[in-house]
């Protein structure tokens, strides 16, 4: 049975004062949480406040791979030759893929 860390403690003395009733209740309270929630539909409801970017434009400056830059056979990510672990059949491998 999980057990919520957070909530306040009671003295035994509380404890014994619980109808059986009260106690089925509390229990099909917390049972009766949201399963399906839908994440997606949480999050763009969700706004961080000043955080209005609707005109903003989004520009990234794209840099062609360098001389002293490979990609990886495996990840096919680049990364600075000082990360090249090895080289088979001409195909390059990062230290992370290796």
């Amino acid at each position: 049975m999980a057990t919520d860390y957070d909530a306040p403690r009671r003295d035994e003395v509380d404890l014994g004062e619980d109808s059986l009733e009260e106690l089925k209740a509390r229990r099909a309270d917390s049972q009766s949480g949201a399963v399906d929630v839908d994440e997606v539909e949480v999050a763009e409801s969700f706004e961080l406040p000043g955080a209005d970017l609707a005109d903003e434009e989004l520009t990234v400056k794209v840099l062609p791979m360098q001389t002293d830059e490979f990609r990886c056979s495996r990840c096919f990510l680049v990364h600075h030759r000082s990360q090249l672990a090895t080289e088979r059949n001409g195909e390059l491998i990062c230290r992370e893929c290796a």
